[in-house]
């Protein structure tokens, strides 16, 4: 703590400010300052002592509203240096540390290292007060800065931590890869060493050794991650040249042209890294998958088969054998079968729930699948992100219905447009069609249980239940339908035999 309370009270009443400005930009208005602590009354002769402690409170409060993320996009190359050192302060002078308030330090001694007051400062060498350390004139500067904090000096097993970031900095330089860069771990290693130096992480030595080590991997991360998404949106753009649309799959979800057109790589970077890695390791995966695929030229065009250059509204699709008896078949399903197929319900349900939960909520209705976009209902979206499912409640019934009835359909299309590719194959095609009749039974049971549910919240009076449930229902029956005529239409009984 400072000696002076208005010393303190000023570094405080500075980050004040600076925290209001961001909340009142997210929230696109103003932020209600508790009373004593607006800007003008900071320039009285009140008692300090008190709204010492006041302005303490309020700072643990828009401590836990403004995230690491938040910080990062606020300090650009406009920004005062005298505010982010006035922000150095106070992180480095609270008496209790979270995890936060390391992120936040991590960021604002960035920010300073690459912003130094006067170009150059940092490139030459100092030495100590007693002129024996060498100290480089960043860390000369940051404790100048940090003068009056209370800081203990370093454990010699620190020290010795600190000697491993030439290596990794020199490390970092050398990745010419995005993917090389994520598998290495190297990001895993940096952060479990910060928290291994717990508070002499906020030591200046410590501090002047991270700082240049972040701004080289940040350099070159950003690199490495634009140079990754040019190339796979170079590929996505020549793709949609030749009337294609599904680039190639990740984690089990085919990822889109128009998802590659909605990749937004400045808002991804200024993601923290922590938060934002599952989604740099999905574009690092999808890299990967068209590094594997032979490169498009431009103007040339893919061979497709007749099948798919037909329009796609009403495709042939002929059974390789004689006309299939769907009414048949679906009394003849074996129990083996249908738990073949519950596995692959519980499949598409976790991979849909992955998408949704990981995706930019503008777009986690469209779920990209292997031959087509499934479009959810808000109500669907938000069911596969409950965490409610277990419970004996209306709400977790009409959840897990929703999830049952847009599995269901998914698997349903999916097993349609098998059919339709598999005229081919008279093997194929009646593996698939033994499939659909599986999935139109099961269908039909998941639609009865939906009406008792719907029944159930009807009889309660809630009629936004009944609404969600019917509007899956009938993207169900209307897919199921479709499937129903493929198999029983009269181009099936006309088609004639195909070959294996």
């Amino acid at each position: 703590m400072a000696e002076d309370p208005k010393w303190e009270l000023a570094i405080l009443a500075t980050v004040q400010g600076f925290y209001e400005k961001l909340l009142q930009d997210a929230v696109e208005g103003e932020v209600p300052v508790p009373a004593g602590l607006e800007t003008v009354s900071l320039q009285g002769e009140e008692d300090v002592g008190g709204m010492l402690a006041a302005m303490r409170r309020w700072l643990r409060l828009l401590d836990m509203a403004i995230s690491p993320a938040m910080l990062r996009r606020a300090f650009t190359d406009e920004t005062d240096p005298e505010i982010a050192e006035a922000m150095l302060r106070y992180f480095v002078r609270k008496k209790d540390h979270t995890d936060y308030d390391r992120d936040k330090t991590d960021i604002v001694v960035t920010f300073l290292y690459r912003h130094p007051r006067v170009p150059g400062q940092w490139e030459q060498r100092g030495y100590g007060l007693d002129g024996s350390l060498p100290l480089s004139p960043f860390e000369i500067a940051l404790i100048e800065i940090l003068s009056d904090a209370d800081l203990l000096p370093l454990p010699e097993e620190h020290v010795q931590v600190l000697r491993r970031f030439d290596s990794l900095e020199e490390q970092v330089s050398q990745f010419r890869d995005f993917n090389a860069l994520l598998e290495s771990g190297i990001i895993q290693t940096v952060r479990q060493i910060k928290q291994n130096l717990d508070e002499s992480f906020y030591h200046p030595g410590v501090l002047a050794t991270i700082a240049p080590y972040n701004s080289t991997f940040g350099t070159r991360f950003d690199e490495l991650f634009l140079q990754a998404t040019k190339h796979i949106k170079d590929f996505a753009g020549h793709l949609e040249e030749q009337g294609g649309t599904i680039l190639g799959s990740v984690d089990g979800v085919d990822v889109t042209v128009d998802h590659v057109k909605a990749m937004d790589e400045s808002n991804l970077l200024a993601l923290d890294y922590g938060q934002a890695l599952d989604k740099f390791r999905r574009v690092s995966r999808l890299k990967q998958t068209l590094e594997q695929m032979p490169p498009i030229s431009r103007g040339s065009k893919p061979a497709v088969s007749s099948a798919n250059a037909k329009p796609a509204a009403k495709p042939s699709v002929f059974p390789a054998t004689k006309p299939f008896n769907l009414a048949s078949a679906r009394k003849a399903i074996t129990p083996q079968q249908a738990a073949a197929e519950e596995t692959k319900l519980l499949k598409v349900e976790e991979s849909i729930r992955i998408f949704v939960r990981v995706a930019d909520p503008k777009f986690r209705q469209v779920v990209p699948m292997r031959f087509f976009n499934l479009t959810l209902t808000p109500a669907e979206a938000d069911a596969y992100c409950a965490d409610f499912l277990e419970e004996k409640s209306l709400r977790a019934g009409v959840a897990r219905v929703l999830l049952r009835l847009v599995a269901v359909t998914a698997r349903v299309i999916t097993e349609w447009e098998e059919l339709k590719r598999s005229t081919h194959s008279s093997s194929l095609w009646k593996l698939h069609a033994d499939s659909l009749a599986t999935l139109l039974e099961l269908g039909s049971n998941a639609a009865e249980n939906a009406e008792r549910v719907s029944a159930m919240a009807t009889q309660r009076g809630h009629r936004q239940h009944v609404e969600e449930i019917q509007s899956s229902l009938k993207k169900l029956r209307e897919y199921s339908s479709i499937a129903e005529r493929s198999l029983t239409g009269a181009e099936a009984k006309a088609a004639a035999a195909g070959t294996d």
